[in-house]
C-alpha cells in the first residue's frame, strides 16, 4: 500500500500519520527525514543536496526526486510507504509518478485531512505557552484553569509570534495556493480521498482506516 498523506497546518495530519504507521506497518517518509538520512549516509543525491543547502539555496526538484527514489528503493518500503510533505509541486508530482513507474509501483491513495480554513485559524491561533515551564495550552480545546496562568507552575502564558492571526492567515493562504493544483492532479487520477478532519480524532482515523482497507463506499 503506497499512500500520500496531506493536509493544511492544524488539520491533524501528524496525529493521523502516526496512527497509520502503527496500524498498517508501513514506513513514514517525510521530506526532512529523507534529506537528513541521505546527507548522513553520504549518498550521491545526499551530497548534491548538501551542496545546495550549504549555499542557502533551494534543492532542485531533480535532486529531491533522486533522494525520494533512493529512499523508496530501501527494503522497508517493499510492502508500502506513506509519503508526508511530498510532492509539493506539480513537477514533483509528475516526477514521482515516473519514478514509481520505473520501480514498477504506483500511488494507491492520496489521503487529504480536510478542515475548513476558519476552524484551522481557531486551532492555530488558540495556542498558549508557559513562559516558565513551556507547558502548552489551547484557549478552546485545552484551557488553563485560570486564564493566562499555567496550571503546572503558575507561570505567565503567552502567544508565540507565529501563532498570531496575521501570520497564521498568511501561512494558510500560501499552503492552500500551493496544494490546490496537487489535489486537483490526484483527484483527476481518481486517487484523492478527502477525510473530514473536523470530527473527533478517533473518528477521523476510523474513516482513514476504512479507505485504506478498501471499505469506504
Amino acid at each position: 500500500m503506497n499512500i500520500i498523506l496531506t493536509g493544511l497546518p492544524g488539520a491533524g495530519k501528524g496525529t493521523q500519520g502516526e496512527r497509520i504507521v502503527e496500524e498498517f506497518g508501513i514506513p513514514h517518509i517525510s521530506t526532512g527525514d529523507m534529506f537528513r538520512a541521505a546527507i548522513k549516509e553520504e549518498t550521491e543525491m545526499g551530497k548534491q543536496a548538501k551542496s545546495y543547502m550549504d549555499q542557502g539555496l533551494l534543492v532542485p526538484d531533480e535532486v529531491v526526486i533522486g533522494i525520494v527514489k533512493e529512499r523508496l528503493g530501501k527494503a522497508d518500503c517493499e510492502k508500502g510507504f506513506m509519503l508526508d510533505g511530498f510532492p509539493r509541486t506539480m513537477a514533483q508530482a509528475e516526477a514521482l509518478d515516473a519514478t514509481l513507474a520505473e520501480l514498477g509501483r504506483s500511488i494507491d491513495h492520496v489521503i487529504n485531512i480536510d478542515v475548513d480554513r476558519s476552524i484551522l485559524m481557531e486551532r492555530l491561533t488558540g495556542r498558549r505557552i508557559c513562559k516558565n515551564c513551556g507547558a502548552t495550552y489551547h484557549v478552546i480545546f485545552n484551557p488553563p484553569s485560570q486564564e493566562g496562568i499555567c496550571d503546572k507552575c503558575g507561570g505567565e502564558l503567552y502567544q508565540r509570534d507565529d501563532d498570531n492571526e496575521a501570520t497564521v492567515a498568511t501561512r494558510l493562504d500560501v499552503n492552500i495556493e500551493q496544494s490546490a493544483p496537487i489535489l486537483k492532479y490526484y483527484n483527476e487520477k481518481g486517487l484523492l480521498r478527502n477525510i473530514n478532519g473536523q470530527q473527533d480524532i478517533n473518528k477521523v482515523f476510523e474513516d482513514v482506516a476504512q479507505v485504506l482497507r478498501g471499505q469506504a463506499q
